[in-house]
């Protein structure tokens, strides 16, 4: 732990702390503690009396992260198309502006979505996690379900898995599977897994094999889910979502 939670006299009481951040009540919090549940800076902690500082210690239930921080501000947005993923558009286009504006704090997006590409971007002011969620290095995995044309085979989602060869290099989805095709239309859905940044990977990747996309919509980001979030609505991510996601920025930021 830090300096000043050593002090012990300092500090704020760890079942306070995790009250604080929504973990628990205050008496659920003690028992956690008691049960060997909770860790600080990686060690557990099993005192009532221990103290933590916000500011600086780490603080993990069952090996989920807790939001101590509470000026970081992570909301999940369902972005409509037709708008640009940047909080100002030289072009005059719509952009994230209008979403942004519930929240006092300056929030920036995570990564981008084509204008064209609807589905979910996360909205933050937490740097170091947008680091980690938005570099390729880190391999986070997005979803997306693709409306194409055609009438997509099985040999297609094998060649997606496989990997296409594009004007940038080789790429290979992690997961593909065809979640319908029409009967009347000339049209399939697909469901593509990727960990790619790359720019309209999805895009480039359906008309590689010949499925030129319709409609796209990246429906999951890392470990979070779109669920049934309206297009255009946007909403503050919950505590166990926030957990997920500070769990993942500190497995890759140690």
């Amino acid at each position: 732990m830090s300096e000043t939670t050593d002090r012990g006299s300092e500090g704020v009481r760890l079942q306070k702390a995790l009250a604080g951040a929504g973990v628990a009540s205050r008496r659920v919090a003690e028992q956690m503690i008691v049960d060997g549940r909770v860790r600080v800076n990686g060690q557990t902690v099993t005192e009532l009396g221990s103290r933590v500082d916000p500011d600086t210690d780490l603080i993990d239930v069952d090996g989920v992260a807790v939001q101590l921080d509470q000026s970081k501000r992570y909301v999940m947005l369902n972005k409509p198309r037709g708008v640009v993923s940047s909080l100002k558009d030289d072009r005059g286009r719509p952009d994230l502006r209008s979403f942004t504006a519930p929240w006092p704090e300056r929030l920036y997006n995570v990564g981008r979505l084509d204008a064209d590409t609807s589905g979910l971007l996360v909205l933050t002011n937490d740097g170091a996690l947008a680091h980690v969620l938005a570099h390729p290095s880190f391999g986070v995995t997005k979803v997306y379900v693709a409306k194409v044309a055609g009438r997509v085979t099985a040999q297609t989602i094998a060649r997606l898995t496989r990997g296409v060869e594009l004007e940038d290099g080789p790429i290979a989805a992690d997961k593909a599977r065809l979640l319908s095709a029409s009967p009347t239309e000339d049209e399939s859905l697909v469901e593509l897994t990727l960990h790619s940044g790359r720019n309209r990977i999805v895009r480039r990747m359906m008309a590689e094999v010949g499925h030129p996309v319709l409609e796209l919509v990246r429906r999951q980001f890392g470990p979070l889910h779109l669920g049934t979030l309206a297009v255009g609505q946007a909403r503050e991510l919950t505590t166990v979502e926030r957990g997920a996601l500070l769990t993942l920025s500190r497995q890759e930021n140690p």
